[in-house]
């Protein structure tokens, strides 16, 4: 490209320079023309005249190579981090009376949540003694918040709702964490995985993250299947991330046999994080953290991005040409 836009410039500049023949014939020699040449008002006319030559060859050149840099392409690159948004979230809501205000507001802020969701799948289960799936994960948002807003009726106890919770008290006992959590982690596929390495993920099957929202106070009643404990090594074993959030933490010292001790030890042993709940009202705000955390834990590898940059020799190039016609026409016979 270079080489072409020096031939250009060169033709051009003979073009402007040559003598037409004609001309040479109206030339006629002129006597004593020193005397001419001599006068103050004809050297500075001469000077002029010569200024503006230099500043026509100045942006000429630069409108030429400009032009020529602004037609190489320039580019810039840059390496970013895209947010993905494969994530599955499970909420495991604690179905019994102590838990309906925070329950309500869990299944409250998710509804509003899902009207912005894109890419990520959400389900929901519900257990006290008794653990039912109300949906499992799906990325139908509308359905997704019609479910929700039925769950937060019958968390507030409206009129004719009381059958959403229907099958969760079937069983003996009462708040049986442990078979709930592990009912909640089970809602989740099977990750894709190598024949031969079983341990080593599948580059064909998109990894998608996984997290459990566990609503409850931990206050256990019955003889459950899964212990706390073994629930959350089942998460760990599943790599499913658990944020346990607690509307009844009331322990007392740092027993670590305390409710709220065992609660925070299962989550955090799964990667995820333990709340307290001092109100309703913070729900939204601890959801927001998890999600954030979820996001920064989700961005994408770094990605190169090319991004085409003519702005400044188009911009010289314009600029160059503005003062070229401007020279052109002071240099006009």
């Amino acid at each position: 490209m270079i080489p072409a836009a020096v031939a250009v410039t060169a033709v051009g500049t003979w073009l402007a320079f040559r003598t037409e023949p004609r001309e040479k014939a109206r030339l006629r020699p002129v006597a004593n023309a020193d005397r001419l040449t001599a006068l103050p008002e004809y050297q500075a006319a001469l000077r002029r005249h010569r200024r503006w030559l230099a500043v026509a060859a100045v942006a000429g050149g630069m409108l030429v190579v400009s032009a020529a840099a602004a037609a190489a392409r320039p580019v810039e690159l840059t390496t970013i981090r895209p947010e993905e948004h494969n994530r599955d979230i499970v909420l495991c809501l604690d179905a019994s009376g102590s838990m309906s205000s925070a329950d309500s507001a869990v299944v409250g802020v998710f509804a509003e949540l899902a009207q912005q969701f894109d890419g990520e799948r959400i389900g929901l289960t519900i257990f006290d003694s008794t653990a039912i799936q109300v949906f499992p994960l799906t990325d139908d948002y509308e359905y997704v918040q019609e479910q929700l807003e039925l769950a937060r009726g019958a968390f507030d106890g409206e009129p004719g709702s009381s059958g959403f919770l229907g099958g969760t008290w079937s069983g003996r006992g009462s708040s049986l964490i442990g078979d709930g959590l592990a009912s909640c982690v089970q809602g989740f596929p099977d990750a894709g995985s190598r024949p031969d390495q079983p341990d080593q993920p599948d580059q064909g099957v998109p990894q998608r993250s996984r997290s459990v929202v566990l609503a409850t106070d931990n206050f256990l009643s019955g003889d459950p299947i899964f212990t706390l404990e073994q629930a959350a090594a089942l998460a760990q074993e599943k790599d499913v991330r658990v944020y346990a959030l607690n509307p009844g933490d009331f322990d007392y010292g740092t027993d670590s046999g305390q409710p709220g001790a065992q609660l925070r030890a299962a989550a955090e042993a799964t990667g995820g994080a333990y709340y307290s709940l001092d109100s309703p009202d913070a729900v939204a705000e601890i959801v927001s953290t998890v999600q954030q955390t979820e996001a920064a834990a989700m961005q994408g590898a770094p990605r190169a991005v090319v991004w085409d940059r003519p702005d400044l020799p188009l911009a010289v190039a314009l600029m160059s040409g503005l003062v070229l016609a401007g020279a052109s026409w002071r240099l006009r016979p």
